[in-house]
């Protein structure tokens, strides 16, 4: 999978090389020359040529929904300030249809990654779930306006009417037909027109945004604060490694002090700790020369790390 990911990065690069030459001559030519190894130039190579046949437009589909979904929940971590170092339990992802959830279930290792929960929920009109969403619409006056006119004001409380049907079925076509009460028949609205609105829930964050719509569970329990807690002392082991000048693959001793709460809690994780920092031993103690650092408000601990053979 790396060198996989390394060639496609190659040939994106090559290709976008060649692509701008035109425009950004000089630095086109550098990196040309740098992902070819040659002294060849960009300007002398042919642009590349589209080829149909290796679209996959539904990859792009499902990457497109994959990111979706990871923006509006990294969103709701930022609003709520929880770090997305802090693991939380699961997210909720209600569908309309066997297409869409196909999609989240295809994508959902790299979701889970990206956004760092253990569990994404696949619901379908509100079965098999923990909790109930509730949507609400809002018109959007500034897009009735022009498009109604007077009958904007009818037609807008023909949208505040909507059920939780309608809404669903606004969101997965992307309009709907409504009966205003002014008489002079029904009027298609499009999602444009409108605002989806969703309520967050006790223990829950909700987003809706863009026909996607997504609960996040904010309930945290010890042992997600503890893998929390060890994931910070990770990034903060693994930043003493860069300044200390120590290669990637070298292996350390690393000495934590801390106190016997904490020391507890990241015992709990100590496997994980020892293997994302390859330290080969981990102990307890007070070291001589330590960094001290802060893991989390109001929790610091002291770190030292010893290159072994």
């Amino acid at each position: 999978d790396k060198l996989s990911a390394y060639q496609t990065v190659h040939t994106c690069l090559r290709s976008i090389a060649v692509m701008i030459s035109p425009i950004a001559p000089f630095y086109a030519d550098r990196l040309y020359r740098d992902l070819n190894g040659t002294e060849d130039s960009v300007h002398l190579t042919d642009f590349p040529i589209a080829q149909g046949e290796q679209v996959d437009l539904e990859l792009e589909a499902r990457m497109a929904l994959a990111q979706q979904i990871s923006s509006q929940v990294l969103s709701l971590r930022k609003r709520e300030r929880i770090r997305v170092r802090q693991p939380l339990r699961r997210i909720l992802v209600p569908v309309l249809d066997e297409t869409a959830a196909a999609r989240v279930r295809a994508m959902e290792q790299l979701i889970r990654s990206e956004v760092n929960v253990k569990e994404v929920e696949i619901i379908r009109d509100g079965e098999n779930s923990a909790i109930s969403i509730v949507k609400k619409v809002k018109p959007d006056f500034k897009a009735l306006g022009p498009r109604f006119g007077k009958r904007m004001k009818a037609i807008a409380s023909a949208i505040q009417a909507m059920d939780a049907s309608a809404i669903d079925t606004l969101e997965r076509d992307g309009k709907i037909e409504v009966q205003p009460a002014d008489g002079e028949g029904s009027a298609w609205v499009d999602v444009a027109d409108v605002e989806i609105l969703t309520e967050d829930i006790p223990g829950w964050l909700v987003s809706s945004a863009s026909g996607v719509t997504v609960a996040l569970d904010i309930t945290l329990d010890e042992a997600l604060q503890a893998e929390g807690l060890a994931r910070e002392l990770v990034n903060r082991v693994q930043n003493l490694r860069k300044d200390s000048g120590l290669e990637v693959t070298d292996r350390i001793e690393l000495v934590v002090h801390a106190e016997a709460e904490i020391q507890h809690v990241l015992k709990e994780n100590l496997d994980y700790l020892a293997q994302e920092t390859l330290a080969s031993d981990v102990t307890w103690g007070d070291p001589v020369e330590a960094e001290n650092i802060e893991l989390s408000e109001g929790i610091f601990v002291a770190l030292a790390i010893t290159k072994t053979n």
